[in-house]
C-alpha cells in the first residue's frame, strides 16, 4: 500500500489509461469515446492547475483514482443534463422576457404533449382525405376571436413585421412617424428590420409630434404602405402626440394604400380596470379599419412564442404566398398550443384558464394571505433572519405597459448575518432556482408571479434559510 504523499503531475496517468479503468467503461456506452475522452481532458486540466497553484491535496495512487474518476462522473452528468429548466419566478414580473415570457395554460399544456407523442393531422385534411395546410387550425379560430378576414402564423412578432414589409411593399417605400422607429430587445431596431426586408424607410414627423398632413405629403407613386409602430416599451409624455389610428384609416383608403399596424404585445382583454387604458387592442385595430395587424403570440395573449398576422384577406393571401413564409412558419407544437389558448378566449375563459391574465388580476389581498399563510409555515425564525410583508408593485412586463404597475404584497426578507446579495443567491441555487428581487438591502418575494403549487418549493428554501443559514 503506497503512502500518502503530495501530488505530482508525474502521477497523473494517460487519457488513454484512464479510459481503460473498469470504472470509466460505462461512461463510454453511454455516450461517444471522443465525448468522454474530451470531458477527461477538462479533468485533467483542472488537476494540474491545482497542483500547479499547490492547493491539491494529499494522496495515494488509489486516491487519485478515486479523485480522476469522481470527477469524470461527475462532469459526465453535469454535461449530459439538460440546461434549460424550470425556475420558479418570484420577481412580480409577469411576462419576464428572460424568463421565456407567457407561461402557457394546463390545456396548451396538455395538447403540445399530446400532438408531440403521436402523429397528427397537420398537414392532412380528415375530411377529404387530402394533403392540408397547418394554417387552417389557427385560421379557424383567430377571425372569431380578432374579427378579421384571415389570419396567418409566424415564428415571432420580428419574423412578422419582416414578412409583411416584404410582401408588401419591397422596392417601395413606407411611410412611419420619426416617433415610432423604435428599439427593442436585444437591439432589434425597426429601421433595422425595414432595410432587411428591401422596402425603403420615408420618415414623417418629428420625434415627438407627427401629423396626417405629414403623411399625405410624403404620399407618392413609390408609396407603398403606411405603417404604425406602437411603443411597447416605452411612453413620449408632455409636447407629443400622433394621429389616432381612424385617422390613418382615412388616409390609407382615400390613397388606396394598405395600413399596417404593429401591435407588439397583442393584449386581447380590457385592462383599464388596472388604470391601463393605452395598450391597443388587435381586435379593435381591425374594426377601425387597419389592412394588416401583427403581434405577440407569448406576451399577454399568454400563448407559445409566435408572430401573429391578421386583416384582409387579399393582402393575407399574397404574405402567404411569400417563399419566406415557409422558412418562417411554426411546427406542430406551436400550432397546437397557440390553437388551445385561442379556443380560451373564443370561450371566455381567459381571466380563469390564461396564468398571464389570472396573475394580473390577483387583488393584494389574496397576495397577502398567500404570503401570511407561507410565513406562518416556517416555523419559529431565528434571531438572525427577520420576514415583513410590505406593500409594494409588480410589473406586467416584456415591453408592455411601461411605467405602469400592478399594486401587491411582498416577503421581504432580511439578515443579520448574509447580505442581501447572498440571500438571493442561496434563492437562486435551490432546486428549483427562485428568483427574486434584491431592493434597499432586502430580498423580496412577490408570490402574484408565483404559482400556487410551487408554495412548498419557496417554502422548503425559506426554511433552510432560516434553520441552515
Amino acid at each position: 500500500m503506497n503512502e500518502s504523499r503530495s501530488l505530482s503531475c508525474r502521477q497523473i496517468p494517460s487519457a488513454d489509461r484512464i479510459l481503460g479503468w473498469p470504472e470509466v467503461l460505462p461512461l463510454l456506452t453511454r455516450s461517444s469515446r471522443k465525448f468522454v475522452s474530451n470531458l477527461l481532458t477538462k479533468v485533467l486540466t483542472n488537476l494540474r492547475q491545482e497542483l500547479k497553484d499547490g492547493i491539491a491535496e494529499e494522496s495515494d495512487d488509489s486516491g487519485l483514482r478515486q479523485r480522476i474518476t469522481t470527477q469524470l462522473h461527475l462532469e459526465f452528468d453535469l454535461s449530459t443534463r439538460p440546461l434549460l429548466a424550470k425556475v420558479i419566478n418570484a420577481t412580480g414580473v409577469v411576462l419576464h422576457t428572460n424568463l421565456g415570457r407567457a407561461p402557457l395554460s394546463r390545456e396548451a399544456q396538455a395538447r403540445i404533449t399530446e400532438v408531440s407523442a403521436h402523429y397528427s393531422n397537420l398537414e392532412f385534411d380528415l375530411n377529404q382525405g387530402t394533403r392540408g395546410r397547418r394554417d387552417v387550425f389557427v385560421d379557424r379560430v383567430l377571425p372569431q376571436v380578432l374579427g378579421c378576414q384571415k389570419a396567418l402564423v409566424v415564428n415571432n412578432n420580428a419574423a412578422a413585421i419582416f414578412l409583411i414589409l416584404n410582401s408588401l411593399a419591397e422596392n417601395g417605400e413606407v411611410l412611419i412617424s420619426r416617433g415610432e422607429l423604435i428599439e427593442i430587445g436585444e437591439s432589434f431596431r425597426i429601421p433595422d428590420i425595414m432595410r432587411k426586408s428591401g422596402a425603403l424607410i420615408r420618415e414623417v414627423g418629428t420625434t415627438n409630434k407627427t401629423r396626417v398632413s405629414d403623411y399625405q405629403e410624403a404620399i407618392n407613386e413609390r408609396t407603398r404602405m403606411i405603417l404604425r409602430v406602437h411603443p411597447s416599451n416605452f411612453r413620449m409624455e408632455g409636447f407629443a402626440s400622433r394621429p389616432r389610428l381612424l385617422e390613418l384609416v382615412k388616409l390609407s383608403r382615400a390613397a388606396s394604400i394598405p395600413l399596417v399596424e404593429d401591435l407588439g404585445s397583442g393584449c386581447l382583454v380590457d385592462l383599464k380596470a388596472f388604470g391601463i387604458d393605452d395598450e391597443p387592442s388587435p381586435k379593435g385595430s381591425i374594426e377601425e379599419g387597419a389592412n394588416v395587424i401583427c403581434f405577440s403570440g407569448d406576451k399577454l395573449l399568454g400563448g407559445p412564442q409566435s408572430g401573429i398576422i391578421a386583416g384582409d384577406a387579399d393582402l393575407l393571401g399574397k404574405i402567404r404566398r411569400n417563399s419566406l413564409f415557409r422558412a418562417l412558419r411554426v411546427d406542430k407544437l406551436t400550432t397546437a398550443a397557440l390553437e388551445a389558448t385561442l379556443l380560451i378566449y373564443l370561450r371566455n375563459c381567459e381571466a380563469s384558464e390564461i396564468p398571464v391574465i389570472r396573475m394580473i388580476h390577483l387583488s393584494p389581498d389574496i397576495i397577502e394571505r398567500r404570503a401570511r399563510a407561507m410565513l406562518e409555515r416556517i416555523g419559529k425564525a431565528t434571531s438572525t433572519f427577520e420576514f415583513d410583508i410590505i406593500e409594494g408593485t409588480s410589473m406586467i412586463g416584456g415591453g408592455s405597459t411601461p411605467g405602469h404597475r400592478l399594486p401587491t404584497r411582498l416577503i421581504a426578507i432580511r439578515s443579520q448575518t448574509s447580505s442581501a446579495s447572498q440571500i438571493e443567491t442561496q434563492l437562486r441555487a435551490h432546486s428549483p432556482s427562485i428568483l427574486a428581487r434584491v431592493e434597499t438591502q432586502r430580498v423580496l418575494l412577490d408570490l402574484r408571479t408565483v404559482f400556487p403549487e410551487q408554495e412548498s418549493d419557496v417554502l422548503e428554501a425559506l426554511r433552510k434559510l432560516v434553520f441552515q443559514g
